[in-house]
């Protein structure tokens, strides 16, 4: 009589992790001809910033050239540089938005 003693092979199962989405940022960049108020006005309706963290980003970049407003995963930074920067151009500002990988 004999017996089989044979071992059932494992497998080994190797589960890969989703690639985290590359996150953006959003730059909110200083003029010296859009008034403060309406910069405000589309912080707080764009990026849904609230009045006090609005006004500090404003002078941010009014003091150092630049401010980063937030940071998103890339389409969606585009997306609201891009709503930003249409509501400054439909009020004839130059008002600009800008964005660029987060390192």
């Amino acid at each position: 009589m004999t017996t089989d003693t044979t071992t059932p092979e494992l497998k080994t199962v190797t589960k890969t992790k989703p690639e985290r989405p590359k996150l953006h940022k959003v730059l909110l960049l200083n003029d010296d001809y859009t008034p403060r108020e309406f910069v405000v006005r589309v912080l707080k309706s764009v990026f849904r910033i609230g009045g006090e963290t609005a006004y500090t980003i404003m002078m941010t970049a009014h003091q150092k050239g630049s401010c980063v407003v937030s940071v998103y995963p890339a389409q969606i930074a585009e997306t609201k540089a891009n709503a930003a920067n249409a509501m400054a151009e439909d009020a004839g500002q130059p008002l600009q938005f800008t964005t660029e990988p987060e390192e």
